[in-house]
């Protein structure tokens, strides 16, 4: 038997016949089965039993679990997913969304929210946090409808790529050039491409693009913001790029860190990065038309940062893309500029641009 079918045999071994029998039905007030059952009893049964048969023949479910391209995770994996991947989960697979949007599919059986003790009919949008396992005969597609996603998974499933622009390489590789470190949230490689950019992190990784990086952390001035701690690393790169005339705050006298940022704000910083505009034009109707001329957007990219909302990951597209782009007056990109700069490597652009799969928009 391959491991596939050992791996859903075990998963389902203590799965209640009675419990499924009637997944059709269960709500919030009156649910399928007790919470407390589903947390506790049940999910210890199934984790029991799956050990044991994963004891029994640990090496040869391995062996063909890999022939199968299928994976196994006794404990919650974690993966980040672009829009359109899948996710497919056989009985006894927990899926939970850590960020972004997905929906779960399946033809029959049933799926259960273990988090509010409910199944949920197909084609239901995920809630974050929320633990959901494939029931007794249930294969169950769990697809990603946002641009970028994370999701921790428990038990046997496979993936699907789809061919949707993938931004999660994209700020891979701009990490493997030091010029994206992401934060300090504890899943998603802390790239937190479902959230909205602020501010201090636009300028954050303007100054990178500029490779000023580390003359903005050695910056001792002040500044004339009130709303920025003295002496903190905020203060570095704030008081950094007003010294040099590169940004001059909200106002006279706040700059207002963590306010939300466009994208014509941050193509702007973009454009004075590159030598085409400076902190002089307050104007930015045309910003993205500019940038659009200047060959740093392509006419898609221009109607996407438009139309769709200005997220981490169109920060993080708009600077991958920004490196091929020439700077103004030169021959020379803004990846060559960088790499001159020491900011990173020759071998380190040849890996990170072998990270990145298809075509722009």
């Amino acid at each position: 038997m391959k491991k596939k079918t050992a791996l859903l045999l075990a998963a389902a071994m203590m799965l209640s016949l009675t419990l499924f029998a009637y997944a059709a039905g269960g709500d919030a007030s009156d649910p399928l089965v007790s919470l407390s059952y589903l947390t506790d009893a049940f999910t210890k049964k199934v984790d029991a039993k799956v050990n044991e048969k994963l004891n029994d023949s640990d090496a040869a479910l391995l062996e063909s679990a890999g022939e199968e391209g299928g994976l196994s995770a006794s404990f919650w994996a974690e993966r980040r997913l672009k829009e359109g991947d899948i996710l497919a989960a056989p009985t006894g697979t927990s899926v939970l969304l850590l960020a972004g949007r997905a929906q779960v599919s399946f033809a029959a059986g049933a799926v259960v929210d273990v988090t509010t003790g409910t199944t949920v009919p197909s084609g239901t949008a995920l809630s974050a946090n929320h633990r959901y396992m494939a029931a007794e005969d249930t294969s169950a597609l769990f697809t990603v409808t946002s641009k970028t996603a994370v999701v921790d998974y428990q038990g046997g499933c496979s993936f699907s790529e789809s061919g949707a622009t993938d931004y999660n390489t994209m700020a891979a590789a701009l990490k493997t050039l030091h010029l994206f470190k992401g934060s300090f949230t504890g899943y998603g490689q802390g790239f937190d491409l479902e959230a909205a950019p602020t501010r201090l992190q636009a300028l954050i990784m303007f100054i990178r693009v500029l490779g000023e990086e580390e003359e903005a952390l050695s910056w001792t001035g002040t500044t004339p913001f009130t709303d920025i701690v003295p002496g903190s690393q905020a203060a570095q790169y704030v008081g950094y790029a007003y010294s040099k005339g590169y940004t001059n705050g909200y106002t006279a006298t706040t700059f207002r860190p963590a306010g939300a940022v466009n994208a014509w704000q941050y193509t702007e910083f973009v454009l004075r990065a590159m030598g085409y505009s400076s902190a002089a034009n307050t104007n930015l109707a045309d910003t993205l038309d500019r940038a659009r001329d200047a060959g740093i957007l392509t006419d898609g990219e221009a109607e996407m940062l438009q139309r769709d909302p200005f997220l981490r990951a169109e920060l993080v597209y708009v600077s991958y893309y920004a490196l091929d782009a020439q700077m103004a007056g030169s021959n020379r990109t803004l990846g060559d500029e960088l790499e001159a700069k020491g900011v990173f490597t020759s071998a380190e652009r040849s890996r990170a641009w072998a990270m990145v799969p298809g075509s722009r928009k």
